[in-house]
């Protein structure tokens, strides 16, 4: 299944790698999960030339994708999307593994 990142959100990652005059040969984005958020987990997203042997990697779209392997139990089958609306702008995560999550989708419970 992996973490999968819509063809919006792979844009939106493409344009912030092009702004920051990152080296997009060598940049990933790490998707991951720490404690904390209103409802016990909050979603991580970042841009790094580093990662592990341990992490599991994906391409989607023209991305490199890592995630180390504590978070990729709580995020095995997620799609991470980006939305340009009226009421906001940004990343959106459709986690299956979720039972619950908070009113601004940034965080959940598993």
């Amino acid at each position: 299944m992996g973490i999968e990142l819509s063809e919006t959100a792979a844009r939106e990652i493409k344009t912030i790698i092009e702004q920051q005059e990152l080296d997009a040969e060598n940049v990933r984005l790490r998707v991951g999960v720490k404690g904390g958020g209103c409802s016990g987990f909050s979603y991580l997203l970042d841009l790094t030339e580093q990662f592990r042997d341990t992490d599991e990697t994906f391409e989607q779209h023209g991305v490199k994708i890592v995630c180390d392997p504590k978070s990729y139990l709580y995020l095995n089958g997620t799609n991470v999307d980006f939305k340009d609306e009226v009421m906001g702008r940004g990343f959106v995560f459709n986690n299956p593994n979720a039972t619950s999550s908070c009113g601004c989708g940034s965080s959940f419970s598993a």
